[in-house]
């Protein structure tokens, strides 16, 4: 299996004897080599051929690594250094000189050819035993549900593939499942493209919810793992039924048929870039909206980890009627007095000190739209929103009144991909946009503080010089220095008042998670937050701190 979370390949026996075959557990790269010195980026699927060889698709390095039974890794396919998106294409060619993006999942037929699905170019590569890629279905670029040969078929992010013993491969796409015969002819075997559901049904009358995984057993029947939380099961008729979960009930229940329940897995792919927000209080607690259980976690300085709202099922309920439930938490933030708030899909929800739950707005328009939502708040109580999906930066009052601070109206865009906020003393708002670092007054004006719109990079230097690449998370301290998690780099940033930038944690080009004296190396950043000299920051799946404040 892929250990994603410690970059290693690990095996179980059938007896549940579990042993590391290659990699080194939270240390990264894209290193060939022996057993615990090789190095994986970020290691999603894998697949395993007659003679007991595993091949393991590195999405974070873009390529395929094969791995022998004796433990020897090698790159079968796509560059050796392709980590941070440097090289990552739709080449076709021989070993090292292909080119991948964004790969999850690989399967392996009889006579050892490796089929990849190339999720972001939206085709399905084919790899022969001597490492020559081709394009087997699909056109880069090309983003469609069109059936045919070849390149003329075109898919909607491919993502779980699996060959049967004739040598068919099935690729699960966004809205259906597809099926490419040895000759590349490709056909839609279950499911309609664009419409998403849950239905059971024979071929194109059932709907699918962007399913993920898929398998094959000895009697041709398929199973796939389905966004909705279910395990569908298609017989070779084109009959599809749920085996097991119920639609859009999430829960962690072992039982029979529809009783049993599932874990949200679309709430934990990393290739959605979802990073959890994190806000720390005055007294060093850190809050963490864990989305993927439906609750609000409190970390304290000591590091004890406890549940303060939530209990684990999907709703939207408060403390007053019951155990309180959340649906879909993102942003959160903590005001001086000790009360969090968490955005839930359309609606603002408080949590008191005391762990009572309320919900201060419901259905607010500034909090839809499907985007990412970061939160921050001022000393005066005000809380300030940060919505990708509407674009805007909005000003909630203690009253609960909701204006649009700023917008892209008249600033030429300056908020695509927008995340992260955060509040100096004075009530000026930092956020990221693109690959810049905004600063908005109280009063609404938005000015560039570091970076140049559609410039990314490395690059320490003052205001517009700077480089950033796709940073996620803003904070600021007492003297009004900001922090970034500089996510595409790995690092994190400094600006001083003036617009200095420079790199105080993390290495560009590393990837991994390495604590000790700084700069040290960071993975997979999210939110990050200050608290008493103390930067707090979500990586991979950890939640680090810097202390003191480099």
């Amino acid at each position: 299996m892929a250990d994603t979370g410690n970059l290693t390949i690990r095996k179980i026996t059938k007896d549940g004897v579990v042993t590391t075959l290659a990699g080194t557990a939270g240390i990264g790269g894209s290193t060939d080599a022996a057993g615990a010195a090789a190095r994986f980026s970020q290691p999603s699927g894998v697949a395993v051929d007659g003679a007991g060889n595993v091949y393991v698709a590195d999405s974070g390095a873009y390529n395929v690594r094969k791995i022998t039974p004796s433990g020897v890794v090698t790159t079968l396919a796509g560059s050796t250094a392709g980590l941070l998106g440097v090289l990552s294409d739709n080449v076709d060619g021989t070993g090292t000189a292909a080119r991948f993006s964004a790969i999850h999942s690989l399967a392996v037929d009889g006579a050892g050819n490796v089929f990849v699905a190339d999720y972001n170019n939206h085709t399905i590569r084919k790899i022969t035993p001597a490492g020559v890629v081709t394009t087997l279905a699909g056109t880069a670029g090309i983003r469609g549900s069109s059936d045919g040969i070849g390149t003329a078929a075109s898919f909607d992010y491919p993502n779980g593939i699996t060959v049967d013993g004739a040598g068919n491969l099935y690729v699960t796409d966004f809205f259906t499942l597809r099926k490419i015969t040895p000759a590349g002819v490709v056909t839609t075997l279950a499911g309609t493209a664009g419409k998403i559901g849950s239905d059971d049904g024979i071929g194109t009358a059932a709907s699918f919810n962007a399913p993920t995984g898929v398998a094959a057993d000895g009697s041709g029947n398929l199973y796939v793992a389905d966004m909705n939380c279910t395990i569908r099961k298609i017989t070779p008729d084109r009959t599809v039924t749920t085996l097991a979960g119920a639609a859009a009930i999430w829960g962690n229940t072992d039982a029979t048929g529809d009783a049993a329940r599932f874990g949200g897995y679309f709430r934990n792919l990393q290739f959605f870039n979802i990073p959890p927000s994190v806000a720390a209080d005055s007294s060093g607690n850190v809050y963490v909206t864990d989305m993927s259980n439906a609750t609000i976690r409190k970390i304290t300085p000591a590091g004890v980890v406890t549940t303060l709202a939530g209990n684990g099922d999907i709703g939207k309920t408060d403390s007053a009627v019951g155990p309180a439930t959340f649906t879909n938490p993102k942003g959160i933030a903590v005001d001086r007095t000790g009360n969090v708030y968490v955005t839930d899909n359309c609606s603002l929800r408080k949590i008191a000190p005391d762990g009572f739950v309320t919900t201060p707005i419901d259905r607010a328009d500034q909090l839809c739209f499907g985007g990412e939502i970061s939160l921050a708040t001022d000393f005066e109580g005000n809380i300030y929103a940060n919505n990708t999906g509407s674009e805007t930066v909005s000003k909630i009052t203690p009253e609960g009144v909701i204006t649009a601070l700023a917008s892209t109206t008249g600033i030429g865009g300056k908020f695509s991909h927008s995340y992260g906020a955060a509040v100096d003393d004075a009530g000026n708002v930092y956020v990221t946009a693109g690959n810049t670092i905004l600063k908005i007054t109280k009063q609404g004006s938005v000015t560039t503080l570091a970076g140049t719109a559609g410039q990314f990079g490395s690059a320490d230097g003052i205001g517009a010089a700077a480089r950033f690449n796709d940073p996620s998370g803003v904070a600021v301290d007492g003297p009004g220095n900001v922090y970034v998690a500089d996510r595409g780099n790995n690092t994190i940033r400094k600006i001083s008042p003036a617009g200095a930038v420079t790199t105080v944690a993390g290495e560009k080009g590393s990837f991994g998670f390495a604590p000790g004296t700084l700069p040290g190396v960071l993975r997979a950043l999210g939110g990050i937050a200050i608290s008493n000299s103390t930067l707090f920051l979500v990586t991979g799946l950890a939640i680090a701190t810097i202390s003191p404040l480099p």
